[in-house]
């Protein structure tokens, strides 16, 4: 399969990035090194390019029905302007995503935010469904998305634009001219916990090059970075946030993953019963955050030991956190290791090292 760029894929090459494909995406994964980018976007500001998200605009009068019928969280709830995070359960209660519910005009008009791997399953999935005419569009491949994230990311872009995106509560969005672009949307969803929005517009009339460069021209002397996709993991790890892929997929359900707050049973959605016997029955196993006792760095598919060696689960993410200055994970374990402090070992390689269960976000 070919791989393909993004509007910005030239810049990050000039700029030096080290590059490699990620979700078909020729992508950035980093510019200066991991460690010093990550420290950028949580101490002052960074700019990611996640062009290679993918994007669905959801319009009619059954657009929430739908919505409401293919995720766990409840989209009703939505007014104009604010945003929602959600996943896609599948009929097995698994997850076929998760992702971000925009509510562009309430009960009309809303916008699907998945992630770049499941562009195609995710629309196949929500097209089955389906079943009253929701006028669907797929405009992923149009659609230039940049994350500015950061304390100082608000601050540097808000005199590039007259929307107020310096008091943007989480999880809402605005729309508006954002340098001399029109219709661009800017949202604070952040994926860092580090604050920040996201900059959604149309690859067209050469709007790519002039965003990208009023961002740099007037952030650059205030120190913002071009960011790539390692510190995006990096980030997200101390803060607890899944990615699709490793912490959560199809065999993974949101109960186990910890994402109940997102499941709500007020209304019918796939797998719901599966859930709510879950809820009432607990899980048998849980995703639990855990960092290194003994020196070793966790890695996705490395094995959780209990202290006798029998196998409890499995590690889905594992970095050195840059801030922390120690190995943290994510994996799923037995519930009965689940507790806050339990003793657990990871077997990295012929070694079995000891970590312990810790609260997210990491600290």
């Amino acid at each position: 399969m070919e791989t393909r760029n993004t509007p910005f894929t030239s810049k990050h090459i000039a700029l030096g990035a080290k590059m490699a494909p990620f979700a078909g995406y020729n992508m950035p994964i980093s510019y200066t090194g991991i460690n010093d980018e990550h420290a950028a976007v949580r101490k002052n500001a960074g700019v990611f390019d996640v062009s290679h998200m993918g994007e669905f605009i959801l319009k009619g009068e059954n657009a929430l029905d739908l919505i409401q019928r293919v995720t766990s969280n409840d989209a009703a709830k939505l007014k104009a302007g604010q945003a929602q995070y959600s996943c896609l359960p599948n009929e097995n209660g698994g997850i076929v995503d998760d992702l971000l519910v925009y509510c562009i005009e309430e009960n009309k008009v809303y916008m699907l935010v998945v992630n770049a791997s499941n562009i195609e399953k995710d629309w196949n999935w929500i097209s089955k469904h389906n079943t009253n005419n929701v006028e669907m569009h797929n405009i992923s491949e149009k659609t230039c998305l940049l994350a500015i994230q950061g304390p100082n990311a608000t601050k540097i872009l808000q005199p590039l634009t007259e929307m107020d995106i310096l008091n943007l509560k989480y999880y809402t969005f605005t729309k508006g001219v954002f340098a001399g672009v029109e219709n661009v949307l800017v949202s604070a969803t952040g994926y860092t916990g580090a604050g920040g929005v996201e900059i959604y517009f149309e690859d067209k009339d050469g709007a790519a090059d002039k965003i990208w460069d009023a961002i740099f021209e007037i952030g650059g002397p205030q120190g913002l970075k071009p960011i790539g996709l390692g510190a995006r993991d990096t980030l997200r790890l101390e803060m607890g946030f899944c990615l699709y892929g490793n912490d959560i997929d199809d065999t993974t359900s949101p109960m186990e993953a910890g994402l109940g707050w997102i499941t709500k049973f007020t209304k019918e959605f796939t797998s719901k019963e599966i859930f709510a016997k879950q809820k009432a029955e607990g899980v048998q196993r849980k995703l639990v955050g855990f960092e290194m006792i003994d020196k070793g760095i966790p890695r996705h598919g490395y094995e959780i030991k209990d202290h006798s060696g029998n196998t409890i689960g499995q590690v889905t993410s594992g970095t050195q956190s840059p801030t922390l200055g120690k190995a943290i994970g994510m994996g799923y374990v037995q519930t009965a290791f689940a507790a806050i402090d339990s003793e657990i070992y990871i077997q990295v390689r012929d070694k079995s090292l000891k970590a312990k269960v810790a609260k997210i976000p990491f600290s």
